[in-house]
């Protein structure tokens, strides 16, 4: 799925939609995300060595999460990020690469759900996570979410 489907299921938008692709693979969501030094968030971290900062490689993470969720969860209901545990950064992410995300869900305990999340770059891990959501009812001005099982 491009950016104008994924908007259809997930509430971000630029410049905090974080993926420029994101599709279900099994029980795993994977996005993609093509950095290219013009993003607002390299523009000073840091200046004449350009780096994605790791809170932004998280969001990364925790957008293809709730793609994978949007697509399993009740349509009244939205995830909500509410925990980051065992987070390690690899390696540096840079202008020119192509941040690949792979999430997964562990564990359910209602109304929460723990995954466990990778970013790579060229095949090689630059960030792993373990990231918590709780479902919340959605509030009666948000939108309805597709079936993504199902072509737009």
């Amino acid at each position: 799925m491009e950016v104008v489907d994924i908007e259809r299921f997930l509430p971000h938008r630029k410049p905090m939609l974080l993926l420029d692709s994101a599709a279900l693979d099994g029980d795993v969501a994977r996005g993609k995300l093509q950095i290219t030094g013009d993003e607002w968030f390299v523009q000073g971290h840091f200046p004449g060595h350009p780096v994605v900062p790791g809170v932004i490689l998280c969001e990364a993470l925790a957008q293809t999460t709730a793609f994978l969720l949007a697509n399993g969860v009740p349509e009244n209901k939205t995830p909500y990020l509410v925990g980051l545990n065992n987070v390690r950064f690899k390696r540096p992410v840079e202008p020119g690469d192509v941040f690949e995300t792979a999430c997964k869900v562990d564990r359910i305990k209602e109304p929460f759900y723990f995954t466990t999340c990778e970013g790579f770059v060229g095949g090689k891990q630059c960030v792993k996570a373990e990231l918590s959501f709780a479902l919340i009812e959605k509030k009666d001005d948000a939108p309805s979410k597709p079936d993504a099982s199902k072509p737009a």
